[in-house]
């Protein structure tokens, strides 16, 4: 099996357990609403509340089906508006309004409050791991990241489990429930203490630096890292507080040419730009066009890096074609600027 194919797989699989532990997030919610006197008291509730908190998980990432448009669209708006203010409410709403319909005899406020809780569950925990969300919107456009947990985290999905398991086998799900979201709590805590240790170990290996950005990655004690300072850009990775530097970029702004320009201009470039907080560029001339490249620092795989916006311009600097998003292969991006125009 190719490389690329492996990654598209991997991302398909990443997107999956992440909507997975919205999901058990969302039966977990629905195992503490039993605590609420209002719910229990009426089967009809109980149900309703239930399919309310699991819906109100869910919400949000409905913005997924962006990416049948393009890449670029999806890429800015992803978590973006959905997981804004705004759409927490109007999401809490239709939710249960939807329920309503169906279940008129539940009790509609606190069929509400639940769906609502569910809906704020979900967008809270986007904003721990380093992909983040727009959740300040309409106030502010900026992306709320504080890159503690990673968009999967094996231990999180895990205990959702096996409070699953111990509520099918008769025990109070309530109670299970906030048992488990003290545990995770504490969990969150440890998760920020070793970020903090690895931000103090890249001060001290990297002196001067402007921004570091941490990332989480699937082992407990290890991180990748993006380092920006007024002359460079570092890549590194972090284990168990040992820094590891892969790469040395040179900081340079982009440049004032009629090149770059119109390559800004691009909607995959614009998009590109919008998102990355810490890239490079790369720009080749041949005989009968210009090709830029922008490359996200961000994200190493094995010595490479795959999140990229390229933009192919004629000699004239009108665009012929240009992408964004994950390869793995040049030929795979060859093939790409052949076929999506600009």
């Amino acid at each position: 099996m190719r490389k690329v194919e492996i990654a598209k797989r991997f991302s398909k699989e990443v997107d999956s357990l992440d909507t997975g532990t919205h999901i058990v997030m969302g039966l977990a919610l629905g195992g503490i609403a039993t605590l609420d006197p209002v719910v229990t008291a009426d089967p009809a509730t109980t149900s309703a509340v239930m399919f309310g908190a699991i819906i109100g998980s869910q919400a949000p990432d409905l913005d997924t089906i962006l990416k049948l448009r393009n890449n670029a669209q999806y890429i800015r708006n992803h978590r973006g508006i959905t997981h804004s203010i705004p759409a927490i409410l109007i999401w809490s709403i239709l939710i249960t309004g939807a329920i309503y319909y169906f279940v008129p005899t539940a009790n509609l406020f606190h069929l509400w409050i639940w769906t609502f809780i569910g809906v704020i569950l979900h967008v809270f925990v986007d904003i721990f791991n380093a992909y983040g969300t727009q959740a300040l919107r309409p106030f502010s456009k900026k992306w709320v990241a504080l890159g503690v947990i990673n968009t999967f985290d094996p231990f999180i999905f895990f205990m959702h489990v096996v409070g699953i398991i111990i509520w099918s086998n008769g025990a109070h799900p309530g109670l299970t429930f906030i048992t488990i979201y003290f545990i995770l709590f504490i969990y969150y805590i440890i998760r920020f203490k070793l970020r903090g240790n690895v931000t103090n170990a890249v001060k001290e290996k990297i002196p001067g630096t402007k921004e570091i950005i941490i990332s989480p990655t699937f082992r407990f004690n290890q991180w990748h890292i993006a380092v920006k300072s007024d002359s460079y850009f570092y890549v590194a990775r972090a284990k168990n507080n040992e820094i590891i530097i892969h790469d040395k970029f040179s900081n340079c702004a982009l440049p004032e040419t009629p090149v770059f320009k119109a390559a800004v201009k691009d909607k995959n470039v614009a998009a590109f730009l919008s998102f990355s907080p810490v890239y490079r560029w790369e720009v080749d001339e041949y005989d009968d066009h210009y090709e830029v490249r922008f490359i996200d620092l961000r994200y190493r795989s094995k010595g490479h890096y795959p999140f990229v916006a390229v933009v192919k311009l004629d000699q004239d600097l009108a665009i012929l074609s240009s992408y964004t998003g994950w390869i793995f292969s040049e030929e795979k991006l060859r093939k790409k600027l052949e076929l999506i125009p600009g």
